[in-house]
């Protein structure tokens, strides 16, 4: 496919892909500036990481079909990096160069890497992260917990969480 019906196909979808892409964003921007808040980061890369997520992934994409926003679970990663790094504009610049790298990766097909770990291996682990996020939430459904911030614990004892009451 030449530059020029990549580019024509592009410009002949906006009109779908533009509202779509701003549905996208709306309903992820809670989210966004939920998980910047928490992260550490400005709440205005919230609503940058929407506009990017919702809007431009949607018109870039080139797919019929595409689910693009936040990752909840990068919160703590991203809160971690830029306390490690010192400051929010160290862990964008980590960021850039880590994109560049990935960038340069992607050009010289080092994605065949990734076929050296077993499916196994990476669904195992996507069900660890879903059983803790289950039982985390267990004293929460049966009423034992009434503190729902502050605990990372994975488990109290029974006669930490009645002094509570």
């Amino acid at each position: 496919m030449n530059q020029e019906s990549s580019s024509s196909k592009y410009i002949a979808n906006l009109s779908k892909d533009i509202p779509a892409g701003l549905v996208v964003f709306f309903v992820a921007l809670p989210l966004c500036l939920g998980i910047s808040l928490a992260s550490g980061a400005p709440l205005f890369s919230g609503v940058i990481t929407g506009i990017v997520g919702g809007v431009v992934v949607a018109w870039l994409s080139g797919s019929q079909l595409a689910v693009s926003g936040p990752a909840a679970g990068l919160t703590v990663i991203v809160l971690n990096g830029i306390e490690t790094l010192g400051s929010f504009e160290a862990f964008l610049l980590a960021v850039l160069i880590a994109g560049v790298i990935q960038l340069g990766l992607g050009f010289l097909k080092a994605g065949m890497i990734g076929l050296y770990f077993p499916s196994s291996v990476i669904k195992g682990m996507l069900a660890a992260i879903g059983l803790i996020l289950i039982l985390k939430q267990i004293p929460h459904f049966v009423g034992a917990d009434d503190d729902f911030f502050g605990e990372m614990d994975f488990s109290r004892q029974m006669g930490e969480i009645h002094s509570l009451k």
